[in-house]
């Protein structure tokens, strides 16, 4: 059967809950690219939207996979201890902040999150959550409810589980603030809210992404982030990072909570974690994890042995490779050529990021709600010239880059080019 006639009897029979960007159909991916079933090569910059941050199918990973395929598939991590497993804590314990001790694996981003929050609540003996405007923790039910990114994401699911309350993220570019003046609206913002709507002693947890994703690509003030944390501190609150995202090197640093100077009590991870295989954690302190039941937190192919050797090869191959150090050096390349055609483009509002995590907001007559269809047409212009890119936002008016952390400048230079065409094809 040719992949055509696969396509046509077979696509409509998927749900069309699932969205679909683009049409074409991937035959294999190596590196920074995906190759079609009609021979095109498509440049990459969405990596499974932050995922394959090692490119696709990196050679140490792959290997490691198929040599543990061929030992044993699965081993369930309450009845077999296996060595992949070990592996990876040993692995996680040199990269993580030294208080951080404890760690349990799941199998999505949105399952670690779940568990992050069963665990603050059996740890404080307290029910409420806080989290941001803007956030994306995803698409469970107890997830829905942390997520506020688009109605979309929760529309018609209700009721939602209660206890979660939101506060303001202090996002300067739509605030019309500088970095410093938001974050000081947001913490006083915060305060309100804890005197207002849930008191620190039914307060569990604050949990915010170290670099919100979905909302928009936004980096906190780091005044912001340690402001946080001296509150967490004064009321016992747990605070929860979420770095599904934007860990594993995607910032520039393993995780991008390293850029605050701020450690917080429970850093949940996922997506790039290993490259492209179901896995997830959440990390936290043995004291804290202590206090979780025997048995309350699980899961039947949690920390599976495969997904556990092939995070083990990632983060052998991001150091050993050196990608944290590229992601930066690209970083600064891919922010300035974006800066630069800001200069002709007045729709470009504002350039943001760290590493290899960048935000490009459009605007359009000074509105950001406006823009949603120039930049959906400008992510298809830049498809049909061969280089894939992803929106996100409340409104879907950012571009959002993830290219591989061990992209090249080449094809940062190239990525560029066909999004300056893409830009001169779209804005009229």
């Amino acid at each position: 059967m040719t992949t055509s006639q696969l396509y046509q009897d077979n696509f409509p029979h998927m749900t069309p809950a699932w969205s679909r960007i683009f049409n074409f159909v991937a035959e294999r991916a190596e590196g920074s690219y995906i190759y079609t079933d009609d021979g095109r090569k498509l440049l990459d910059f969405t990596c499974g939207i932050g995922v394959t941050n090692t490119g696709h199918c990196h050679p140490k990973v792959v290997e490691a996979v198929r040599e543990q395929a061929g030992l044993f598939l699965h081993a369930q991590a309450n009845i077999v201890v296996h060595k992949p497993m070990l592996q990876l804590i040993e692995e996680l314990r040199q990269i993580v902040p030294p208080s951080i001790d404890s760690f349990y694996f799941a199998n999505s981003g949105a399952e670690a999150l779940e568990n992050a929050v069963k665990i603050a609540r059996a740890a404080t003996g307290r029910q409420n959550v806080i989290v941001f405007n803007g956030s994306f923790h995803g698409r469970t039910a107890m997830t829905m409810s942390l997520t506020t990114s688009k109605t979309g994401y929760r529309t018609g699911f209700g009721p939602l589980p209660s206890g979660v309350f939101v506060s303001p993220f202090p996002y300067a570019f739509r605030l019309g603030m500088s970095e410093e003046q938001a974050s000081t609206y947001a913490l006083e913002q915060l305060d309100y809210l804890l005197a207002s709507q849930t008191a620190p002693k039914d307060t569990a947890a604050i949990l915010i992404e170290s670099v919100m994703g979905e909302g928009g690509y936004i980096v906190p003030p780091a005044s912001f982030m340690q402001g946080l944390r001296a509150l967490c501190d004064k009321h016992g609150i747990l605070l929860i990072f979420d770095e599904v995202q934007s860990g594993f090197g995607r910032t520039g640093k393993w995780f991008a909570l390293e850029h605050f100077g701020v450690t917080p009590d429970i850093i949940t991870a996922a997506k790039g974690l290993a490259s492209g295989m179901p896995l997830s954690g959440v990390f936290s302190r043995t004291e804290i994890m202590k206090k979780v039941d025997v048995g309350s937190i699980g899961g039947t192919y949690g920390g599976n042995a495969v997904a556990c050797a092939s995070a083990v090869a990632t983060i052998r191959a991001m150091r050993d490779e050196h990608m944290l150090e590229n992601a930066v050096e690209r970083g600064e390349q891919l922010v300035a050529g974006l800066r630069k055609l800001q200069e002709d483009y007045p729709q470009i509002g504002d350039v943001r990021g760290k590493g290899l995590m960048i935000g490009t907001e459009f605007i359009v007559d000074g509105r950001t709600d406006k823009a949603k269809p120039l930049v959906k047409e400008i992510i298809h212009a830049a498809e049909e010239r061969d280089l894939l890119l992803l929106s996100c936002g409340t409104y879907d008016n950012i571009v959002r880059w993830i290219p591989p952390l061990n992209v090249s400048a080449e094809q940062i230079h190239d990525g560029l080019n066909i999004f300056s065409e893409a830009l001169k094809a779209s804005v009229k």
